[in-house]
């Protein structure tokens, strides 16, 4: 929600929070033991118990800004580190080893609640990368992998997983879909970069891609799911290119689909 407060280690509301909060806390302890004698465990106004009030409010507040400050920095070093440690520099999505990590931690939660769910493994490769680098050079080569990158992205639902886990191979991770609904995004997939405007030095290059899938409703292991989602992009590849073939491991077959 827009305006809502930030209150999580990296927002600036909290540093708000806890530097009033922690001001508070000091004017009732300088209070507390500057009015409580503990020879007679009774309190008593001090001489000056403004003071009391004065001091901590002078003294208090630059110190817990100093402090939660550079606490709030470093949690957001923390942060970004861990996001870049996660993300693949060129294409701005999940690097293999997390996209690896997060299928792997979805699938362990369902093994571990003993849940059964719906879901999809994609792998996508680019069809005929070789003669874009060879053609135009890698850096354009480099502007081909972002924008389809970026057309997978777009394709896919919120919450959907999205990494590349090779030089021009994507994964895509689909929680909780149907088998209809798997064939339905990878077609989206196929035809949004298949449609995709790329034009290096002003001249139009048609990019196409080739999915392979296996669709789950059982316990399983990223292990498996990539392995046969692997052997599904390479019937695609043989079958003619900008394709989809999706297996089921609950029906065992698979269904390509021609572009």
């Amino acid at each position: 929600m827009a305006g809502r407060l930030d209150f999580s280690k990296q927002g600036r509301a909290r540093v708000y929070f806890l530097t009033f909060a922690g001001t508070l806390f000091c004017i009732a302890v300088a209070l507390a033991f500057d009015n409580f004698s503990f020879e007679t465990m009774q309190w008593r106004w001090a001489a000056a118990p403004i003071n009391d009030v004065l001091i901590p409010l002078i003294l208090a507040p630059p110190f817990f800004w100093f402090l939660l400050t550079k606490l709030r920095e470093l949690a957001i070093a923390h942060q970004e580190l861990i996001s870049l440690s996660a993300t693949d520099s060129l294409t701005l999505v999940l690097n293999r080893r997390a996209f690896t990590a997060v299928v792997e931690g979805y699938l362990e939660r369902l093994a571990v609640l003993q849940t059964r769910s719906d879901g999809a493994l994609l792998v996508i490769d680019v069809d005929n990368f070789k003669s874009v680098n060879d053609t135009f050079g890698h850096h354009v080569g480099d502007e081909a992998l972002r924008l389809i990158a970026s057309t997978i992205q777009g394709a896919v639902r919120e919450g959907d997983v999205v990494g590349r886990i090779g030089g021009e191979e994507f994964g895509v991770f689909l929680p909780g879909v149907s088998l209809d609904l798997t064939k339905d995004l990878s077609e989206r997939i196929r035809q949004r970069v298949h449609q995709s405007h790329f034009a290096p030095n002003g001249r139009a290059y048609p990019l196409t891609v080739s999915l392979g899938g296996t669709a789950f409703s059982r316990k399983t292991s990223f292990g498996e799911l990539y392995r046969t989602a692997d052997e599904r992009l390479y019937a695609a590849k043989h079958g003619g290119r900008n394709r989809v073939d999706i297996f089921d491991l609950e029906l065992g077959a698979g269904k390509p689909m021609l572009a």
